[in-house]
């Protein structure tokens, strides 16, 4: 399959990457030199030109940054769209303004997260047409895929799409803390990632409730009950529910003040 990628910055290459060693043919946009000669690298074509790249692929993947969507679209003939699918993995841009935009394209939106770069994503799918099985193909080339309602993109945006960000800050607090016990940074930074890649590997093989890990190693006035005390007395738990609520907020906000100003724009535009 021939598959383009608009906009080649950390998803988009990560994308390029995993359709080439799948044996897609791929061609890659960017604005700067730097952008297209990292592409180039990689084995696939690269452009400048968005109309010549939509003009030679079957699927076409959106990955520019939101503000500059109106100008892409403006750039590119209305007619191109037609019969192509079209995946959209920009934040906050409705499938209802795709869609009104691409006239006669199948669109799609993915949300990916960072991992990506290392073939470790969690993806979220969501749109329906034909080729479907085509772009969750795709995605799965980065990790995995979940096809989800479209008014969950907001709460994954904030638990998936963010979630790295939340999880590498517990790491640090859990390295520091034991920095500030006598262990060195680098010790402890392996440590703790070893720890987690087992306790991944433990919840995915027993499938329990997490508290069950939980109270499986904590022993009567024991070490793992100690902290845990500290972690209820400093509301941890309720501190990282309170960080997806509010970073779910956050979310669906700036999607519709996204979505409003894209739509604004390419009204403008015509």
């Amino acid at each position: 399959m021939r598959i383009a990628v608009l906009g080649s910055g950390t998803i988009g290459t990560a994308l390029v990457r995993a359709a080439l060693s799948s044996g897609h043919r791929v061609i890659g946009t960017g604005r700067s030199e730097r952008t297209l000669e990292r592409v180039k690298s990689l084995g696939a074509e690269a452009t400048r030109n968005n109309e010549e790249a939509i003009a030679s692929s079957e699927l076409v993947v959106v990955s520019v940054k939101p503000q500059h969507f109106p100008e892409m679209v403006s750039s590119v003939s209305s007619d191109l769209w037609i019969g192509r699918t079209v995946v959209s993995v920009m934040a906050g841009v409705r499938l209802e303004t795709l869609r009104r935009i691409m006239r006669g394209a199948e669109v799609f939106r993915a949300m990916p997260n960072v991992n990506s770069t290392v073939g470790k994503s969690a993806t979220a799918l969501t749109g329906e047409g034909e080729r479907r099985g085509e772009v969750d193909s795709l995605f799965r080339t980065v990790g995995v895929t979940y096809w989800v309602q479209e008014e969950l993109m907001d709460v994954w945006t904030a638990l998936v799409g963010s979630g790295p960000a939340f999880v590498s800050e517990l790491v640090d607090g859990l390295v520091l803390g034991a920095v500030a016990s006598g262990m060195s940074r680098e010790l402890a930074y392996s440590a703790v990632l070893d720890m987690l890649e087992g306790t991944i590997a433990n919840l995915r093989t027993h499938r329990g409730h997490p508290l069950e890990l939980r109270d499986n190693v904590t022993t009567p006035a024991g070490t793992t009950i100690a902290g845990l005390k500290v972690m209820e007395r400093r509301l941890v738990k309720s501190a990282m529910m309170e960080t997806i609520e509010a970073a779910s907020r956050r979310a669906a906000r700036l999607g519709k003040v996204i979505d409003g100003r894209i739509s604004r724009e390419i009204s403008e535009r015509k």
